[in-house]
């Protein structure tokens, strides 16, 4: 999927006077239809299947949908599992960019990533009273990097309490495998599921406090797909199957070096060290020396957050880097403003573009993570800062950056800012 993009001088771009609120519009079932008709081979080619009692429960009663996020098919599974229920979704509001119409039409309503938003939560009270419709959000925000969950933000558990409707999960099993984000949209032959629950009746959201609501939602969105892969022994043979994993395992294991490891075909290798990792056909990585540290992906994730913490406890963290600056500023087009320098250390995000026009500066705790993501719209690995006039977007220079560290980073730096609170 592609973005439309124009270059733009940098101040007419900053004077635009940013993107208009529109009032969520009801889903028409036309598009619910034409939405399940485009899916159906995608959805056939991996066996899609699905328990819809959570909806059944549900009856004709607008809910909250909360959904597990693992990849694109992720929206299509959603559709056939509500065919019958009208319904809007939570969306980024860079899916806006260019069919701004359409996504009103099929029920989108636009936000920004990590960015505080009120009129959302306004949006979702007022489509679930006055459209009587159900509104579908993905909680984690982002795919997952490493195929475990992403973290929930503490506010899921008020915003119930404060709808006071019922909420419905779904959780997928097979999607990440199937679409793993680093692989470069390349999909897999893996078997894709779907289980919904009456996660909290409309009782449950006003007995229940806001820490017990945001505790039984981890547990949900607790999950970890490549321990999935072995226990139920899914055999994932093609030959691209580790390219690209260095944007999730940046950090050699064994000789710590950062931005040298190349995923490519079925094996990873360390440009610093020589050493050679193998991605079996069951998940698990095995090194050509017989050495695996990690032969479980998350837990060499897991590593690189620790390793991450300790440089910024430290004071040794820093990310300087010169960047591609793109810009959102209303939904008719990302502009390319041109080039510029970001700048992450424990105070912070700053951006500053090349011509001195765009200065921007981002809090640690202005959220519990920052927007990356990899391929993003076929344009490249990118980082994304803002606020609800302007969003940038970055793209590194130097292609070797790990954009999944910058996430790691200014996740950690939110909890340790948040405890020192």
């Amino acid at each position: 999927m592609k973005i439309k993009t124009k270059k733009a001088d940098a101040a007419y771009v900053m004077s635009l006077p940013g993107i208009k609120h529109n009032k969520p519009v009801k889903q028409k079932a036309f598009f619910r239809w034409l939405v399940n008709a485009v899916s159906k081979k995608e959805l056939t080619d991996v066996g899609f299947t699905y328990d819809a009692k959570g909806f059944e429960d549900a009856g004709d009663e607008p809910c909250l949908v909360l959904m597990n996020h693992s990849c694109f098919l992720d929206l299509q599974m959603a559709f056939k599992m509500m065919a019958k229920r009208p319904f809007n979704i939570v969306c980024t509001s860079d899916g806006f960019v260019g069919k701004e119409k359409l996504m009103y039409y099929l029920g989108c309503i636009p936000t920004e990533k990590f960015v505080s938003d009120y009129s959302l939560v306004r949006d979702i009270k007022y489509i679930l009273t006055k459209l009587q419709s159900s509104v579908l959000m993905y909680p984690e925000a982002s795919y997952s990097f490493d195929g475990t969950a992403t973290p929930l933000p503490d506010s899921v558990g008020s915003l119930i309490k404060l709808l006071k409707f019922p909420v419905v999960t779904v959780i997928t099993k097979g999607a990440f495998l199937h679409d793993p984000l680093y692989n470069g949209l390349r999909l897999r032959k893996v078997r894709v599921s779907a289980v919904s629950d009456m996660t909290f009746t409309k009782e449950d959201t006003q007995n229940m406090t806001a820490d017990e609501i945001n505790k039984k939602l981890a547990q949900l969105f607790s999950f970890d797909n490549f321990a999935y892969q072995k226990q139920e022994k899914i055999i994932i043979d093609e030959p691209f199957r580790a390219e690209g994993l260095e944007r999730v395992l940046y950090k050699c294991a064994c000789c710590g070096t950062e931005g040298k490891m190349r995923g490519a075909g079925a094996g990873a290798t360390c440009g610093a060290c020589g050493k050679t990792y193998r991605l079996r056909e069951d998940g698990r990585l095995e090194a050509a020396d017989g050495n695996t540290e990690f032969p479980h992906i998350p837990d060499w994730f897991g590593w690189q957050r620790r390793e991450v913490r300790q440089s910024i406890i430290s004071g040794e963290y820093l990310l300087d880097i010169k960047v591609k600056i793109r810009v959102m500023a209303d939904m008719k087009a990302i502009y390319d403003v041109g080039d510029g320098r970001l700048i992450h250390d424990r105070e912070g995000f700053k951006l500053q573009s090349d011509d001195g026009v765009i200065s921007y500066s981002q809090s640690p705790v202005a959220s519990y993570s920052v927007y990356a993501d990899f391929f993003w719209y076929e344009l490249g690995d990118m980082i994304c800062i803002g606020d609800k006039k302007r969003l940038y977007y970055c793209f590194p220079e130097d292609k070797s950056v790990p954009v999944a560290k910058i996430r790691l980073a200014a996740e950690e730096m939110f909890k340790i800012k948040k405890k020192k609170q």
